[in-house]
Order: C-alpha cells, then structure tokens, then sequence
C-alpha cells in the first residue's frame, strides 16, 4: 500500500514536470521567434513539432509497454525530454529547434502513456474520477508555472530551458526507485500488428464520443500557448505582462480539476463536460469582445481554465468508463492522438487566423470549435435517445 502511494505520487510528479516544461516552451520559442520576424503562420506551424512527435510515437508504443512494462516507458521518454531541453540553447536554427520539438513530443508521449495507463488501469471505479482530476491538475499546475519561466529571458535566452532541464532531470531521477509493472494482457487479443489495429477500430467505435473533449483541449491549450503570446503582442500587450496571462489558464483548472472530477463521479461524465464546454464558449466569445482589456483577460482566462480547463481528464474518465480493461491501452493512446491532432491545427490554424483576418479576434476560433464539439455531444445523445425508443 505504501509503496502503490508512493508509485502514484512520483507519477503525479512526472506529470507535472511534465506540464511545466511543455507550458514554458511554447510561449518560450513563440515570444523568440516573434522577436526574430518569423511570421505568425511559420511560427504556429513550427509549434507543431511538439505534436508531430506525438503522433509519429503514438503507434508504437502500446506493443513495447506491452513487452517491457511501464517504468522502461518512462524513463526513456523522461530522458528524451530532458537531453532535448539541454540542447535548444546549443544553436538557435529553426529547422533544429524543430528536430528537438518533435523529439520533445516524442518523449512526452511516452511518459504520458506511461503514466496515464499506469493510473487509469489501477484507480479504483467509484473514485476514478478523483484519481484522474489529479493527474489533470499536476499537469495543469505544471503548465501555470511554465510561462512564468519566460521571465528568465530578461536574464540570458538559455536559462529557461537550463532551468527546465534541471528541474525534470530531479523528478526523473524518482522513478529510479518505483517498482516496474506490466498492464494486464487478455489471453483473447494478441499484440501483432493487425490485431492492434483491429483494437483501435473497436476502441473508437466504443469511444469515439470521449476522444473529442481531449481534441477540445489540445487544440484550446496549444493555441493558447502558442498563438495567443503572437496576438497579444500584435494588440498591444507586453510580453511581461502575457507571461501572467497566460497561467490563469491553467491556474483556473486547478481550482475546478478535482471538484469537477468527483462531481462527475457523482452525476455523469457526459452531462458535466456538456455543462462546462457551453460555459467555456461564453468565456471565448466575451474574450474576444474585452480583448484590449488586460484586467478583462486576467478574469476570462481564468474562468475559462476553471470551466474548461478539465477536459482532458474529464475525457480520460470518460473513455475509461466506456472501455472494458484490456482496451484502455488502446484508449489512452487515441485520447494522446485526438489531443495531438487538436493541437497540431490550433498552433497553426490560429497563426492563419490572425495572419489573415487580422481585424478578427483570434478568441472566435477556439469558440467555433467548442460550439461543434457540444453540438456533436448533443446530436450523439439524440441519437441514443432515437436508437432507445
């Protein structure tokens, strides 16, 4: 018992290192390569790295976890974070930045799978939720604490990333000490290639409803973080002041993480992420009306990470809810998928958007997404509601 307590808590850890290294680093090179005159379209597209490497590891990790457990997982991904980390400062070249983003995605990826299949397959049904929310708000905290570290370029440019380096280098070291484990196999799945496909057709068929709250939040967090530092300076807002700004996001969803979790132990997942994504898409469009108002954004972005801000582990839940035991691999991997894609469009549809329609608040995007995930969510309920009559 104490050394499972002491397993989820260095996991939680790791997931918040985690959180603060991705929360730094996109608004980090966005703000840098602003100031060197890449443009808004080139600098979203190169904030794609990040997912890039998610996606490009996605396929084939469920077979070595599979193979050689969680723990190996980890630690090769936590390593990949942090030795790419240490080499951004090395040479300052949009194509090797790039190389080291993807690296990044790929890393994270792995540590996410790790720990996020390691959690969801031991948290307890009746509190799940609540296992889970904590696992959102370690990464959400992360990320409230990454933008503050952009501050250290009024020191030197490398010392942001030295610092996150270090700092995940120390949490990494932890889980030297936890026991490996493998996930539990069913005798009836194979893990060939074909079957493994064949699991995720199943896997979406089942869920395909909870993978769009992670999409939501891929596509608001990467936006948020990569796009909006663009927008903010081209409307007037100091950099200083953007690098507060920005963690109201996050900081929102820690103060909602956990209620919301266990709130939707209580009333359903579905009904709560209906109720928070429409309260969201207020929080967007009057954004978008106050955008000039730095008081105004301090506010909204706040009250958006609290309504909004939960999604991804809301939609873990979900998915873990839906799914017998032996598909949650394969879940938790096409909820790392459909969040990645969200991001992949939000970095660089949003530098389209205000590269084009530069008389357009950038804030109508992230509302026009969310008002087609909650429609999705509604029309799948009458569907239900149809196919029971």
């Amino acid at each position: 018992m104490i050394f499972d307590r002491f397993r989820f808590w260095v996991l939680i850890l790791l997931v918040m290192i985690s959180g603060l290294s991705q929360g730094m680093l996109m608004p980090l090179l966005a703000i840098i390569l602003e100031h060197g005159g890449v443009s808004s379209s080139l600098n979203g597209l190169h904030a794609t790295g990040l997912y890039i490497g998610v996606l490009i590891a996605s396929p084939f990790m469920e077979k070595p976890m599979q193979k050689y457990g969680f723990k190996p997982i980890i630690l090769v991904g936590g390593l990949l974070v942090i030795l790419s980390l240490a080499l951004f400062p090395l040479w300052e070249a949009l194509w090797f930045w790039f190389i080291l983003r993807v690296a990044i995605g790929i890393g994270d990826n792995m540590l996410h799978f790790g720990t996020q299949t390691w959690i969801t397959t031991t948290a307890d049904k009746d509190t799940r939720g609540r296992s889970i929310s904590l696992y959102g708000m370690s990464f959400g905290l992360g990320f409230a604490i990454g933008p503050l570290l952009t501050r250290l370029l009024e020191i030197h440019e490398s010392l942001p990333f030295i610092a996150s380096a270090i700092l995940s280098t120390i949490v990494w070291s932890l889980m030297l000490f936890v026991r490996n484990k493998w996930p539990k196999a069913d005798s009836s799945i194979s893990t060939t290639k074909g079957s493994s496909i064949k699991r995720f057709i199943k896997t979406t068929k089942i869920a395909w409803i909870a993978l769009l709250p992670p999409f939501a939040y891929g596509f608001l967090e990467a936006t948020l973080h990569a796009t909006f530092p663009v927008y903010g300076l081209r409307i007037g807002h100091e950099v200083g002041m953007l690098s507060l700004i920005i963690p109201c996001f996050a900081a929102g969803s820690l103060l909602s993480q956990l209620p919301l979790g266990i709130l939707s132990d209580k009333m359903g997942r579905r009904k709560i992420l209906l109720y928070i994504m429409i309260a969201g898409l207020f929080c967007f469009i009057a954004a978008a009306m106050l955008e000039t108002s730095v008081i105004a954004l301090f506010i909204l972005f706040t009250l958006a990470g609290i309504f909004v801000g939960s999604l991804y582990s809301l939609g873990i839940s979900y998915m873990t809810d839906l799914l017998p035991q032996s598909l949650l691999p394969a879940g938790n991997l096409l909820c790392s998928i459909a969040f990645s894609i969200g991001s992949l469009g939000g970095p660089y549809f949003g530098g389209l958007f205000i590269q084009f329609l530069p008389g357009v608040s950038f804030f109508y995007i992230i509302a026009f997404i969310l008002a087609i995930i909650i429609g999705a969510m509604i029309l799948k309920k009458e569907t239900r509601l149809q196919a029971t009559a």
